[in-house]
Parts: C-alpha cells; structure tokens; sequence
C-alpha cells in the first residue's frame, strides 16, 4: 500500500491533482479542502499527499490528503455501509473535518443531507456509526483570501461540473453567490454552491 506520495504539483484542479514523483506522474483525487492547502505551494513546487488506494479490477485509484486527519475521516466514512469513496470525498469537500466531527457529535442529519449522495437514511447511518469513534476538535477559522472573481468562477465550475453537475445549474448558483460576495474563494464558493444544489 502507499502512504504518501511526495513530488512536485505538475497540474492541480478542485477535483485531482498530478504529482510527479521521479517522471511519474500520479493522478489523485482530492478533496476541496485539500486542494486550497497544496494550491497555496503553487505549480511545480513540491507537496506531499497522504494517499488511500482504491484497488477495483478495472482500476487503481488514488485519494490523497494534504492532512493525516482528513484521511483518518475518509477511512471513516468509507467504513461506513453505502458510502463509497466518491460520497466520502464529496463529504469532506462540502465541511472541513473539524465541521465533519461536529456534525456527527451533534446529531446533525441535516448538514450531511446537504451533501450530494447522501440522503436521510445514509446520513443517519454515518452518525450512528460514527459516534463513539469521533474526537471534535475546536473550530478552525477560514482563511480570508480574494482571488480575482473570474478565476473563482471558471475553477469552480470546471470542479462542479466535474462533480456531476450540470453547467446551467452550476453557472446560475455560481453567479448568484460571486454577485453577492465577489470575495469568496474557490473553496467557499463550491462549497456554497453544492448546498444550492
């Protein structure tokens, strides 16, 4: 199995990004979350992912984090009956872990049937199951970044698009929020969106 994959970010996306490692490119899907911390290190610098490996007989699939955290409740959410590694990324790109962990603490179905995927019985499921192997931690403050409006719209319609969404439903919510907060990062602004939705 690999635990991490270090090398430098040859091409990134909301939705996977391609290390190379030695001429070896590695295509990892990653999380909304993750993708806001390695995209501060920038094209062709170097940044480490912590991987699961997905073993299928028609594929091999990578899913990386750019915190061991972030995989701890991947691994937790997959262990989950009926949430697949697609639902439990899409999880993890709609709240942040510490949101993730406080959901389950506080019995809140409705945040995680906010999430594509998950509908009441799914969400029920993953507290109950969840509830004696979650610690929440303190709240972490979001980070305050404003990058050109237009560069937010494109990134984040390529990754809803990506996602499964349709390009008319996903421009519409996408303009809505940027008219109302021109400041939002990629980030908040899919993750806005998927509640939309």
């Amino acid at each position: 199995m690999i635990d991490y994959i270090k090398g430098n970010l040859a091409e990134l996306n909301p939705a996977f990004a391609v290390i190379d490692n030695h001429g070896i490119g590695y295509m990892v899907n990653i999380s909304l979350s993750t993708y806001d911390t390695i995209s501060k290190a920038g094209q062709g610098n170097e940044v480490l992912l912590y991987i699961y490996e997905a073993i299928r007989e028609d594929a091999h699939i990578l899913y990386g984090f750019a915190a061991k955290r972030e995989r701890e409740a991947f691994l937790l959410l997959i262990s989950v009956s009926g949430v697949g590694p697609n639902i439990a990324r899409m999880v993890l790109s709609s709240m942040s872990v510490d949101e993730f962990a406080a959901a389950i603490t506080n019995n809140n179905v409705a945040m995680f049937k906010t999430v594509k995927g998950v509908g009441g019985k799914t969400a029920q499921r993953i507290i109950v199951d969840l509830k004696d192997k979650i610690k929440p931690t303190s709240d972490t403050l979001l980070k305050e970044t404003e990058p050109a409006t237009s560069e937010v719209y494109d990134e984040a319609l390529a990754a809803l698009i990506m996602l499964g969404f349709t390009q008319q439903a996903s421009q519409k919510a996408l303009k809505s929020l940027l008219s109302s907060n021109p400041a939002l990062t990629v980030e908040s602004a899919i993750k806005q969106a998927l509640k939309m939705m």
